[in-house]
């Protein structure tokens, strides 16, 4: 036996595991009610967090909803506000329940129920409630992935210099650059890179950014005039352009806002990117992977586990939605699989060629 004590797995000959998909759950409004009411009537906590994970019964390390993608609910009663803290993991955040202010990296975005915005990694951020009623967040965060990854690193009370980066000066000093430089070394693409350039590479900021409901749902109502033979979905996308080719809100997840109108039946689809929804008006049903789960407004929703078959319906009333998914992170892996209806092909988003809707012909 050797000394470092590992194993070796022959899988000589033999087919890759099948894939054993997590189950939708639907978490109700009223579980959602009763744990926030919980956390509003604890004692003050010490760093100010009020908050409970949202943990799928399939998950361990990570204590995902998915399992890439963290769910917490956040509490702060009137006047109460966190500690400071910092983390490598980055958050889009979604107010579902009054109102407030964030302050990220400096930058204090004041927010109301159902606006979004995100945390980027690393930025020291806070939140505080100066209204004169509850303030319930839901986050969701990569922290799921970094977990598992035994990689999660969270500072609380970070130093006040904490986001100190170098002086351009500093940046441009021709010391730190390497002589050498990156050079092709065949004719298809092939590239070497030195140390110098692996260890700093080119800074893209990342952005605190601030979608406010009013000014999106000025824009999504527009969709819901789209005729019924229109086979896309009525959505947008809350868009960062620091994630470029990637189509995320932060460079993990993408955040869309959804109307569904009354009685509207999407065309089965999948996807190797986990979806999770919260819906805060109007009702309806989804079936994935063959089981139908019915839902309401205030409902939270692990809609779509990875690659599993799904569609969604909604009742006699608009539906409204967030819907938070790891396309960005699958897109940046050369990951994303996905079958747009079950009668064509599946394509690698990113890499091939994508899709199309008949907007212009609906519209």
């Amino acid at each position: 036996m050797s000394d470092s004590q590992v194993k070796f797995v022959d899988v000589t000959g033999q087919p890759a595991p099948g894939l054993n998909l997590w189950p939708s759950v639907v978490i109700a409004k009223e579980e959602i009610d009763a744990e926030v009411e919980r956390l509003a009537n604890l004692p003050p906590p010490i760093n100010g967090r009020r908050r409970s994970l949202v943990v799928h019964p399939m998950a361990d390390t990570g204590r995902g909803l998915a399992p890439g993608i963290q769910v917490s609910i956040d509490v702060l009663k009137p006047g109460e506000k966190t500690r400071p803290i910092r983390h490598n993991s980055s958050q889009v955040n979604f107010c579902i329940r009054g109102a407030g202010r964030s302050t990220v990296a400096g930058k204090d975005v004041v927010f109301s129920q159902y606006d979004v915005w995100n945390t980027p990694s690393m930025a020291v951020y806070q939140h505080f409630n100066d209204s004169g009623e509850l303030q319930v967040r839901l986050t969701y965060s990569n922290a799921a992935l970094l977990e598992k990854m035994n990689a999660h690193f969270v500072e609380d009370d970070p130093p006040a210099n904490a986001a100190e980066h170098l002086e351009a000066e500093d940046r441009d000093d021709p010391s730190r650059i390497s002589p050498f430089g990156t050079f092709p070394i065949s004719e298809d693409g092939a590239y070497l890179m030195p140390y110098e350039k692996l260890i700093n590479p080119d800074v893209l900021e990342s952005k605190s950014l601030h979608w406010p409901w009013r000014v999106v749902k000025e824009h999504l109502d527009k969709l819901a005039a789209l005729g019924s033979s229109y086979v896309g979905r009525r959505l947008y996308l809350l868009y960062n352009p620091v994630s470029g080719r990637t189509n995320g809100t932060t460079h993990s997840f993408f955040a869309t806002m959804t109307i569904r109108p009354p009685n509207i039946v999407d065309r089965p689809h999948r996807h190797a990117a986990a979806a999770i929804n919260y819906y805060f008006a109007g009702s309806g049903r989804s079936t994935v992977e063959g089981k139908i789960y019915r839902w309401k407004a205030g409902d939270l929703m692990l809609s779509a586990p990875g690659l599993a078959v799904h569609n969604h319906a909604s009742n006699d009333q608009p539906v409204y939605e967030l819907t938070i998914q790891d396309s960005p992170l699958n897109i940046a892996m050369d990951s994303l699989l996905w079958q747009e209806s079950l009668k064509g092909p599946m394509t690698l988003l990113g890499s091939h060629q994508g899709f199309e809707t008949n907007r212009v012909k609906a519209a």
